[in-house]
């Protein structure tokens, strides 16, 4: 997936469409590809449900509704707020219109019979004929109203992984890795792809051999989503037949309510499995997992191949869910939405932050900016950076100090402007006007080509001053 899109990138088209780019795309993968499409000169269009994603990149959101093109100025957050003030505006133009409506019929059922008020009735009648109906808007985020419980409490320790090491033949994927899951914790596993996620989730499951040692703790009884569940599902069931063969002991009532919170309604249930679409299959899948009344759930990129109004109603479930969790994901917002505690593999070793992931992400941005910086090859930034100590200073020191000192403020100068421009360029007034849109943007591309130049420069003269120091 990645080589495809560096392939598609590495062309530079003037209009660039991306169709779900961030499927299969692991978080470092995903953070990159922000940067470079909100750097890129060419027109982008993108079809994602990645919500995060969206915000990064897009200056302009457009809704297929009710069979037409809806444009929304702004990011994915600005969207929901704009359609949040649009719908409410609609809601009370709807009701005005019915009040008028039933009104008129009123007025129309009283009088039909005098022929004194004929005329004014024929008038209410061919107002009513020629009167633009306005639709009224439904939810489209249905909530979800059936209880995913179980029979038995979990102990205190749902899995314990203690000394484990795995690997497959020289590759090394975990060596004496050890970590705790206790009853009520929701854990989201992040990283980059190859680090060991995915295997991770099938020691605990039982299903990998390993050295050290991983044990489920008392009651617990365990569930796993993974994609390749897809191709578990009998493809000549119905889909209320497929959910009853899981053994829930459920009644069609009961299942059909289960189904109606993942979005098979009325006649949907009695579709066959081949007939449905990937992501109605996760939702399948993922209705299966989630009446099996297990009370330790292993969920393996659960929000692949689902639509925005599916994720959220699978956030829904699991924000209600009594039970333990363990998540293997890049959906940020998803992530954001669910877990309590985020987990991550660093040097084979498994790491656990005991907060959410908007806490984890400030937490990662104050550690050891220094090897960050090394690891992806950016360039420091100049206040994060402490000048040499100087002792006795000569006067070509003293020089290269003072022009040091002048290409900082140059860069805070640069930095001031990059902010102002950023601005600028996510406006909609400027992204609707092709002339200033251009202007901005050749602006800002000029600025950011004098702030590399001045980073080059001042790395050049911290290099030289810390060897004139070192030397003295």
């Amino acid at each position: 997936m990645r080589v495809m899109l560096a392939k598609l990138l590495l062309e530079k088209p003037d209009l660039l469409m991306l169709d779900e780019p961030t499927n299969h795309l692991d978080l470092p993968s995903i953070r990159w590809v922000e940067q470079y499409l909100r750097s890129y000169e060419g027109a982008v269009l993108v079809v994602s449900h990645d919500r995060r994603f969206l915000d990064q990149v897009c200056l302009t959101m457009v809704e297929v509704a009710q069979q037409s093109l809806i444009v929304y100025p702004g990011n994915y957050s600005n969207y929901l707020d704009e359609k949040a003030l649009r719908s409410e505006i609609h809601n009370n133009a709807f009701q005005n219109q019915q009040q008028k409506i039933k009104q008129s019929e009123q007025f129309i059922n009283r009088f039909r019979a005098k022929s004194t008020k004929a005329r004014q009735v024929q008038s209410r009648i061919k107002s009513l004929e020629r009167m633009d109906k306005i639709e009224e808007i439904s939810d489209t985020v249905a909530p979800v109203n059936f209880r995913f419980d179980f029979s038995q409490k979990s102990g205190r320790f749902v899995s314990t992984l203690k000394d484990v090491s795995k690997s497959y033949g020289s590759l090394e994927i975990f060596q004496q890795a050890s970590a705790l899951i206790e009853r009520g914790d929701k854990i989201a596993l992040i990283g980059a792809n190859g680090k060991g996620k995915s295997t991770l989730l099938r020691i605990i499951s039982g299903n990998e051999s390993i050295g050290g040692e991983s044990q489920l703790g008392y009651n617990v009884n365990m569930a796993f989503y993974a994609q390749h569940q897809l191709e578990s599902l009998n493809v000549d069931n119905e889909i209320l037949e497929e959910l009853k063969q899981a053994g829930s002991g459920k009644s069609d009532l009961e299942l059909r309510g289960v189904l109606g919170c993942f979005l098979f309604r009325e006649e949907d249930v009695f579709k066959k499995i081949k007939v449905l679409s990937g992501g109605e299959k996760s939702r399948v899948a993922l209705a299966k997992t989630m009446i099996s009344e297990a009370n330790f759930l292993l969920l393996d990129e659960p929000t692949n191949h689902l639509d925005m109004q599916s994720v959220q109603i699978l956030i829904q479930a699991l924000n209600q869910y009594k039970g333990s969790f363990l998540i293997v994901s890049h959906d940020r917002h998803f992530i954001s939405k669910v877990a309590n505690k985020i987990w991550y593999i660093q040097g084979k070793e498994l790491k656990s932050y005991p907060g959410n992931y908007q806490e984890y992400e400030y937490w990662r941005s104050q550690q050891a900016p220094t090897k960050t910086l090394e690891k992806t090859g950016a360039k420091p930034k100049v206040q994060k950076k402490k000048k040499p100590t100087i002792q006795s200073p000569s006067e070509p020191l003293k020089e290269l100090q003072k022009s040091l000192t002048t290409i900082e403020n140059q860069i805070t100068s640069c930095e001031a402007l990059k902010n102002e421009l950023e601005v600028k360029l996510s406006d909609p007034k400027v992204f609707s006007d092709p002339s200033l849109l251009e202007e901005t943007t050749e602006a800002f591309q000029k600025n950011q080509e004098k702030l590399n130049h001045l980073n080059e420069q001042w790395e050049t003269l911290a290099t030289k001053i810390d060897g004139i120091s070192t030397e003295k």
